[in-house]
């Protein structure tokens, strides 16, 4: 029995944290659950870390292998003369690793509360109950170890889980057969470099907090963020597994019982590219009293996988599932907030679900090629054009208007990220473009020529009192504007796109531009990376 459990001191998870049970009370008297760092004794401590220096190690090897292999066979190191001695090498050094492993064990066994965490979970694991998972959530462990909690399959069939979720996919260009064997062999060594590109510094160069290293160096912060979410505001984390495969990590802070009409609402915040729930725009809707599911991309934190465009949604997808079936809200209840390029999985969720409430997009961008076209040289733009358009299509603008329901777009006037030359330049952000491709799709007779001009005006205001002049400057009347979208929607009842403002003055469908443009877009004033306070957050418009 005792050797039994010691095995399972070797093979169990990193213990980061315990926090107090809900049950108890904290010995200051004080409101939350504030619990401590788990303390290793000595020698789990010092072969902990021997362990943690040898990944990280073997991480930056991996990450520099092209390098290396390239300067190890300039040196004519890849023979079988240096091969069989480094092997050797190797091996010594792995069989050092296994037993500083079970030293870490030992120490581990000699602990009474990892003893008593690994009983915890054990247990769990062969009866997931209720009761089980509450004491479980006691702990911060790696989550590679924690059981599943929801599965797409519980809900969906597993016959379609193979090709994923449904994505909008680029139209083909209509080509002969002859022509199009002929292009095909033609075009393959750039399909062959975009796949390399995509699959190696691409994808990272698009989703940073994907890198290990850069996770190993935020792992405090996110710790610190997990608990603060975990013990202040009683925080559940769960593990999700998507239809293909991969676990998603999330938090949901339920505020229902509170009683505040906010808490009836449920905000599934989607991160930008190097952002985490624990530290990231979880904290706006929080802060505004509702309930929030936050969840981390495919290779973020907890999650495993790697984030490109499927499965991305694979992992939204899951996530609204479990939304609704176990947590228990409609659709109707639950509004999307997303920062940055988290706008993909936003729109992609309101395109597949338009019955959600509402969506808010914040520092977000139409479509992803512009930006991917203003780092790269411009003698790589048909291969960064294919590479964009056959991996990494964030196509945000097409899938926003597939969505019927309330939008709001929240643009940063010194934005540095979305602009294609620079924060000074605020007619080159992404978010004009959002804008303008959503009022052109839904009220197409408003943004002829003079209302896309007016607008466009109107957003090369680079302040709040600029805009208010632009405003004023063309006598908008809010009321009869109100009144004449009143007045067409009830005599119709039509899904967008509106035919309103066919028959009206130039005068008219300025105002009315000018209006919707307010209405469907607020200005913040500030960078791209600042966090949003909870007084900028609201739902959006509706009429």
């Amino acid at each position: 029995m005792a050797g039994w459990m010691w095995l399972r001191c070797v093979l169990g998870p990193h213990l980061q944290r315990i926090h107090r049970s809900p049950e108890q009370s904290r010995p200051d008297g004080r409101s939350g659950r504030r619990g401590w760092n788990y303390q290793p004794r000595s020698l789990e401590k010092h072969t902990h870390s021997i362990i943690g220096w040898a990944s990280a190690l073997w991480s930056l090897s991996y990450y520099s292998s092209p390098l290396l292999l390239c300067y190890l066979y300039r040196k004519g190191y890849i023979c079988s003369s240096k091969l069989v001695p480094v092997s050797q090498y190797v091996g010594t050094v792995l069989v050092c690793l296994l037993g500083v492993a079970c030293l870490r064990g030992w120490g581990r066994w000699k602990n009474s509360e990892y003893l008593q965490f690994i009983s915890v979970l054990e247990e769990t694991k062969k009866n997931h109950t209720p009761a089980n998972k509450k004491k479980l959530r006691c702990y911060d462990f790696d989550f590679a170890f924690w059981p599943s909690d929801f599965e797409w399959t519980e809900v969906s069939s597993p016959k379609l889980s193979k090709a994923g979720v449904s994505l909008l996919k680029p139209e083909p260009r209509l080509r002969g057969a002859a022509d199009s064997v002929l292009n095909s062999v033609r075009t393959l060594p750039c399909h062959v470099i975009s796949f390399l590109i995509a699959h190696s510094f691409g994808r990272r160069m698009l989703y940073p907090g994907s890198v290990g290293l850069l996770q190993k160096a935020m792992r405090p912060m996110l710790q610190q963020g997990q608990a603060r979410l975990i013990e202040e505001y009683d925080g559940q984390r769960n593990k999700l597994v998507a239809c293909d495969g991969n676990k998603i990590d999330t938090m949901f802070v339920d505020r229902r019982k509170d009683g505040g009409r906010n808490g009836q609402t449920l905000v599934i915040c989607c991160e930008g590219n190097a952002g985490f729930y624990e530290v990231g725009c979880m904290n706006t809707p929080l802060d505004g009293g509702y309930s929030v599911l936050g969840w981390n991309h495919p290779g973020f934190g907890g999650s495993t996988g790697v984030p490109f465009p499927q499965n991305e949604a694979n992992a939204m997808d899951v996530v609204i599932q479990f939304a609704i079936h176990k947590l228990g809200f409609q659709l109707s209840d639950i509004i999307i907030y997303a920062w940055s390029i988290g706008g993909f999985t936003a729109t992609w969720a309101v395109m597949s679900y338009p019955e959600i409430q509402s969506v808010v997009l914040d520092a977000s961008f139409d479509d992803l090629l512009p930006l991917a076209l203003k780092v790269m040289p411009d003698s790589w733009r048909p291969l960064v054009q294919h590479t964009v358009r056959q991996y990494m299509n964030l196509n945000n603008a097409d899938q926003l208007l597939k969505y019927q329901g309330p939008v709001l777009l929240i643009r940063r006037t010194r934005d540095e990220i979305i602009t294609t030359t620079g924060p000074e330049d605020i007619m080159s952000n992404r978010g004009n473009d959002l804008l303008l491709k959503l009022l052109q799709f839904r009220y197409p007779k408003i943004m002829t020529d003079e209302g896309i001009r007016v607008v466009r005006q109107w957003l090369g205001a680079s302040s709040q009192l600029e805009e208010a002049s632009v405003y004023s400057g063309y006598e908008v009347d809010d009321d009869w504007c109100v009144s004449v979208l009143q007045s067409y929607q009830s005599d119709r009842d039509v899904f967008y796109p509106w035919s309103v403002g066919e028959d009206m003055t130039v005068e008219g469908r300025r105002q009315l531009a000018l209006f919707l443009a307010r209405k469907y877009m607020q200005n913040f004033e500030t960078t791209h990376c600042t966090p949003l306070p909870a007084t900028e957050f609201h739902s959006p418009w509706r009429l």
